[in-house]
């Protein structure tokens, strides 16, 4: 992994080098032409430019039509740098983007020489949380991809405080069970075999099915005792996405996520993801689509500016901004697990709107834990689908996909992907130094009130046995 993602940097960088080189070449003859602008007449300007062009397309064609001196290392430096920056070209603009921020790579102020999870760690210390509500709401939740876990696969998946081994069996189907065997405790997802339609211990041999969590097979024992089972958790895969159901007390799915029919029959196609680690509690993310206020103050600086919001206000891209209008409204019964927030974008640049750029979204809160932003734009329509997963009380695994019409180029669904990672985390430095406000100060407005109805909303998704967080300061008798 770490060989392909160098020679994935030495290929941009080969590439950036080719173009500098070209624009050098340009500038070059531009140099030559313009000291004899001067004095030759006009009528002999475009013979002088068209043989300057022709000269160096006839040596850069050389280049590929002479044979190559094989005895000559030369050769084989050109040879490999050509290799590296079709590869290059390759990776940019046909692979699916993989776009992976650790906890400490993003939204963090710097200290010194601290390194960046020295200072992670520190913030996540010194952090005031607040009077925060439970730690792990009900509903579906993301456990991975689904083109991330192949036929007969097993993998280690940590959750809503689960230690969860999920697999795929022999016939296709994915099962998630509790990672550790009642046997004697061994991990089913640490070198556990998937057999047939359950999962084999890797201590003792010990199989167990992934429908109900049952123990099947003890080869030293015929008699299998009735309380050898382990907890099989109810899955559904949709969209892409494997998700879990979780309820604080037992109660099986009283709702599903909807199907997206273009993703269901191939018409849209996965053209990437990006993934986040963000250090606060689950609800403060979703409420972001009911606080339409920070959209201009976070969200208004071109995307160029960067994600350090100290320096996006630079004036070197003060020449243009986001413009957004946005509103949100829960759903009704039936649908009352689902808010919609409506959001319109357009790009201002020098004083004028430039509508080519813009787009709509109709993004769908659904549950606490899934997103569908469908969006439609000049270039092409799509989807963002966001999951986010609480790995621990105040830690969110969130994660976008992107999804385009297969006719759209890889790199346009990419160049989309970027620009939301680049508001994501924008909203990450926010997130990630923020206290909760379970009473926020809230002003008489209908900007306000959004945010409040978010909470009452998100409310639902807490029941009486929802676990809590809870701080313990130990004492220290001298």
């Amino acid at each position: 992994m770490m060989m392909s993602s160098t020679v994935i940097r030495l290929s941009k960088v080969l590439i950036g080098v080719g173009v500098g080189v070209l624009l050098l070449c340009v500038l070059a003859v531009s140099a030559t032409v313009t000291d004899r602008l001067l004095t030759l007449p006009l009528i002999e300007v475009g013979g002088l430019w068209l043989k300057a062009v022709t000269t160096i397309m006839n040596r850069t064609l050389a280049i590929f039509t002479t044979m190559p001196d094989w005895y000559s290392w030369t050769t084989y430096v050109y040879l490999l740098a050509a290799a590296l920056i079709c590869y290059g070209i390759y990776i940019v603009f046909f692979t699916p983007l993989n776009r992976i921020r650790k906890l400490c790579d993003v939204g963090y102020l710097t200290e010194g020489d601290l390194s960046k999870k020295e200072i992670a760690n520190n913030v996540m210390k010194r952090r005031m949380v607040g009077d925060i509500p439970p730690v792990y709401p009900n509903g579906w939740f993301g456990l991975i991809e689904s083109f991330r876990l192949k036929r007969g696969e097993v993998k280690s998946i940590d959750l809503l405080g689960l230690n969860l081994a999920v697999f795929r069996d022999e016939k296709g189907e994915v099962h998630a069970l509790d990672a550790y065997c009642p046997h004697m405790g061994a991990n089913f997802a640490a070198g556990g075999r998937v057999i047939g339609d359950g999962i084999e211990c890797p201590f003792h041999a010990w199989r167990f099915r992934g429908e109900d969590g049952k123990c099947t097979h003890i080869p030293y024992c015929q008699k299998i005792p009735e309380i050898a089972k382990v907890k099989s958790w109810p899955i559904l895969e949709l969209n892409g996405w494997i998700y879990l159901w979780h309820h604080a007390e037992g109660i099986d799915p009283t709702w599903l996520p909807p199907e997206l029919e273009d993703i269901a029959n191939g018409t849209w196609t996965y053209r990437g993801r990006t993934e986040h680690l963000v250090n606060s509690h689950i609800e403060e993310i979703p409420q972001n689509g009911a606080d339409v206020v920070h959209l201009a103050h976070v969200h208004g600086p071109l995307l160029g500016a960067g994600v350090d919001l100290r320096y996006m206000w630079s004036k070197v891209w003060g020449f243009g901004h986001h413009e957004w209008q946005a509103e949100w409204e829960p759903q009704s019964a039936p649908n009352e697990h689902i808010g919609v927030m409506r959001l319109g974008h357009s790009i201002q640049c020098f004083g004028n709107l430039f509508s080519i750029i813009g787009m709509n979204v109709t993004a769908r809160q659904i549950g606490p834990g899934i997103v569908y932003m469908e969006f439609t734009s000049s270039f092409c329509k799509g989807v963002y689908i966001q999951s986010l997963t609480p790995v621990e009380p105040l830690l969110q695994k969130l994660v976008h996909n992107v999804y385009v019409h297969w006719t759209i180029p890889t790199f346009i669904g990419k160049f989309f992907l970027w620009g939301e990672a680049v508001q994501v985390e924008r909203d990450i430095m926010i997130w990630n130094n923020k206290r909760y406000e379970s009473k926020p100060l809230l002003v008489k407005s209908s900007e306000d009130s959004l945010t409040a109805r978010h909470k009452r909303w998100f409310s639902q998704f807490y029941s009486k046995n929802s676990k809590r967080f809870t701080f313990q300061r130990d004492k220290l008798d001298w």
